[in-house]
């Protein structure tokens, strides 16, 4: 049997409400890594703002987990005893919180655009992600059953979140989901420089016929992280910035779907296997991606005095800033060689299939209902 739940954390272990910030002055904690990311993320915006910059596609939020990366494989290790829950909770509480707050850039005719057109492109690139996943990790890669699975999730989905989401339905193994977070963090933070860059290819030897909305719907339907997906259609342009974030949110929304089948799946073969039913198991509810349309369905009833808006969208660039520098003090070098060589290899494939065969579903599903 199946148990949903609203998990705040999306599944996320570790996350800032442990017993220990229950004790007194607990909270005192995430003061040292909120300073921290924040100090990060005003150097990030600052430099943001110059035009040499800027024009490379170097934005806040691509600057901010750069210098994060810079900082987290240097002097982080030192500071992480007193940093760490600060910078978890930007991690993942401001992260979602910023993503919410970007509804406000959006409104319901944005989303329309996108719409059954969106929705047919994601499912594509996930079922056949998740497939190819599974046959390469197992058949050729000879990986056990859930470390493939793990990954094929986090690069079919939604990253780490959808990795840390399907290990209580596998019931895995913490070193595999270990393995599967570290691919999502390397693959995904490559997509943030890459993609910008294939854009700009794209326009100056015109490959493919995208649109920059069309490119943020290939960006938001392909790239691993929510985080990873608006850092890397910034780089694009504002148009594709908001596609991106919306075709992505539409992927995250598949994650309860995904993991009702895969339950589903699961209990059946246990079944057949002689076993006993797998009893209750939670899924999670990618709550923020519901929040967010609900924030663009009020952001489009033109309610809000329009001088607020302005301050609401900087205070969502700062937010999710500072979760791009959380991200970057994170994301450790040592992930390459804690993966192992089949791990990365098939992380490898998937995330060239991603660039290259989403491409062509994106391409396919547009010039057929475009």
């Amino acid at each position: 049997m199946t148990q949903f739940s609203l998990n705040k954390s999306d599944a996320l272990k570790h996350d800032v409400d442990q017993p220990a910030l229950q004790k007194r002055g607990g909270y005192s904690r995430l003061l040292p890594g909120l300073a921290l990311t924040g100090a990060i993320t005003g150097l990030a915006i600052w430099l943001g703002n110059f035009p040499s910059l800027s024009h490379l596609g170097l934005s806040a939020l691509t600057l901010a987990i750069v210098i994060g990366m810079v900082v987290g494989n240097t002097v982080y290790p030192a500071a992480r005893l007193w940093c760490d829950s600060g910078v978890t909770l930007a991690k993942q509480r401001l992260l979602r919180l910023g993503i919410i707050l970007y509804g406000l850039r959006l409104t319901f005719a944005q989303i329309t655009d996108v719409g059954a057109t969106g929705i047919l492109i994601d499912a594509l690139v996930l079922c056949s992600t998740f497939a190819l996943a599974c046959w390469l990790g197992q058949r050729v890669f000879k990986l056990d059953r859930d470390t493939s699975m793990l990954i094929g999730a986090g690069s079919s989905i939604c990253g780490a979140a959808a990795v840390m989401a399907t290990e209580p339905v596998l019931d895995a193994k913490a070193e595999k989901v270990t393995v599967a977070v570290a691919t999502v963090v390397i693959f995904g933070t490559a997509a943030i420089f890459l993609y910008p860059w294939l854009w700009h290819l794209n326009e100056q030897y015109h490959w493919l016929s995208f649109t920059a909305s069309q490119f943020g719907i290939y960006t938001g339907s392909t790239v691993h992280e929510v985080a990873q997906v608006v850092a890397a259609g910034q780089g694009v342009s504002p148009d594709a910035e908001n596609a991106a974030v919306i075709a992505k949110m539409i992927r995250v929304m598949m994650l309860a779907p995904f993991l009702l089948l895969l339950s589903g799946w699961k209990s059946r073969k246990e079944v057949q296997q002689g076993g006993q039913n797998g009893g209750m198991r939670n899924i999670t509810i990618p709550w923020f991606a519901l929040l967010f349309i609900l924030v663009a369905a009020f952001n489009s009833l033109d309610i809000l005095p329009h001088s607020w808006i302005p301050p609401l969208i900087t205070l969502d660039t700062v937010l999710l800033a500072m979760a791009m520098a959380a991200l970057g003090l994170t994301t450790h070098m040592s992930a390459l060689r804690q993966a192992g060589l089949k791990p990365m290899l098939l992380a490898a494939i998937l995330f060239i299939w991603l660039i290259v065969g989403g491409a062509g579903i994106n391409q396919l599903v547009h010039h057929l209902f475009g």
